[in-house]
């Protein structure tokens, strides 16, 4: 019994702190978890990228020696050619301008309109990277 409720009370004790609420990040923390996010994603275009070109050197491969065994070689699926990301460059995103002072009005539409291009320009490049990393059959 005494060890169930030591048990309990550390539990208790402990725990708590765990269910603590963490401190809000600095801008300076954004800013770095912005540009690992980014390297991430460019590493796994990076990555897609070699796979591709792998795909395409086995596929060549395979045709390559098909055709000089004398075997009936089917047509080649055309497939999107393999698009290389460059090397990686970050560019931080713009500061929002600060509101002008005496202002009334809420820059909270504002900032959500600003962002919306934003956003649509950062999803079309996976969209389209997406695309050309597809498997080819």
């Amino acid at each position: 019994m005494k060890k169930t409720a030591a048990t309990a009370l550390c539990l208790l004790m402990f725990g708590s702190a765990a269910w603590a609420k963490l401190p809000a990040l600095s801008d300076e923390a954004k800013a770095k978890a912005a540009e690992a996010a980014a390297k991430t994603a460019h590493a796994g275009k990076v990555d897609g990228y070699k796979l591709c070109k792998s795909m395409d050197q086995v596929a060549a491969t395979y045709f390559g020696q098909a055709q000089k065994a004398g075997k009936a070689v089917p047509a080649a699926a055309q497939t999107a050619a393999c698009a290389d990301p460059g090397v990686f460059v970050y560019a931080p995103p713009a500061a929002a301008p600060a509101p002008a002072a005496g202002s009334t009005l809420s820059t909270a539409p504002a900032a959500a309109a600003a962002a919306a291009p934003a956003a649509a320009t950062a999803a079309a490049p996976t969209a389209a990277t997406a695309a050309a990393v597809a498997p080819k059959k």
